[in-house]
C-alpha cells in the first residue's frame, strides 16, 4: 500500500471520529437539556387554587337558612300530626313561624303550647308579638299582660305592654305606668337606663289632644 493511501485513510478516520464525536456529544447535551427540562418544567409551572377542605364545624349561626328552616317546619308538622301532645313540637315549630314571620301559623303553634301550659310567660309574650305583627294590638296588650301576671318579674312582657300603649294606643300615662311597673322589676340593666330617661322626657311632654 502506498504512503500517500494509509495517510488518507487516517485522516478520513480521524475526520469521522471526530463528526462522531461532536454528534454524540450534540445529543448527550440534547438529552441532558431535555432531562433539565423536565424537572424544572413542574416548578415552573403556575400554582393551581387552594383545595378547599370542609367547613369547620361551629355554633350554629343566629340565622339560618331558610332552606333548613322550610325542612325544620315540615319535619315538626309531621311530628305534631301523629303526636299532637308533643309540646316541645309545637313550641319549636311557633318559633321557627315566629323567625320566618308567619304570624298566623306562629300563633296557632303557641295556643297549642299554651292550651296545656298557660304560665309559660316567653311563649305568650312571643304570641302577644305575633299579634301586634298582624296589627291586632288588642289582643297583643291581652296576652303581655297574661305573661306579666303568669311571672311577676317577666320583663320582657311588661316592656312590650308600654310598647304597646305608648305607640300603638296612644296611651301615654298608660305607658309611663307600665314602664315605671317594668322599672321595679328591672332598675339597673342598660335597657331600664334608657327607659327611665325616656320616662322623664314623657313626663315633660304636653298631653296629646283629645278627640
Amino acid at each position: 500500500m502506498k504512503k500517500e493511501t494509509v495517510i488518507l485513510y487516517v485522516v478520513i478516520a480521524l475526520v469521522v471520529g471526530f463528526i462522531g464525536g461532536v454528534t454524540v456529544g450534540i445529543l448527550w447535551m440534547t438529552k441532558g437539556t431535555e432531562k433539565v427540562a423536565m424537572v424544572q418544567k413542574p416548578q415552573m409551572a403556575p400554582p393551581g387554587p387552594p383545595v378547599q377542605g370542609p367547613p369547620v364545624q361551629g355554633p350554629t349561626p343566629p340565622t339560618r337558612n331558610p332552606v333548613e328552616m322550610a325542612s325544620q317546619i315540615q319535619n315538626l308538622k309531621e311530628i305534631v300530626k301523629k303526636d299532637p301532645k308533643n309540646l316541645a313540637a309545637w313550641k319549636e315549630l311557633g318559633d321557627l313561624y315566629f323567625d320566618t314571620d308567619q304570624p298566623k301559623e306562629a300563633i296557632e303553634a303557641y295556643n297549642r303550647y299554651l292550651a296545656v301550659k298557660p304560665d309559660n310567660a316567653d311563649v305568650r309574650t312571643d304570641m302577644g308579638i305575633m299579634y301586634r305583627k298582624l296589627g291586632q294590638s288588642d289582643k297583643a296588650l291581652e296576652e303581655f299582660k297574661k305573661a306579666a301576671q303568669s311571672d311577676p318579674k317577666h320583663i320582657n312582657s311588661r316592656y312590650n305592654i308600654g310598647l304597646v300603649l305608648l305607640h300603638d294606643k296612644g296611651d301615654m300615662k298608660g305607658a309611663i305606668k307600665a314602664w315605671e311597673d317594668y322599672l321595679k322589676v328591672d332598675p339597673s340593666s342598660d335597657r331600664a337606663k334608657r327607659l327611665r330617661a325616656q320616662i322623664e322626657k314623657m313626663k315633660t311632654m304636653p298631653p296629646p289632644p283629645t278627640k
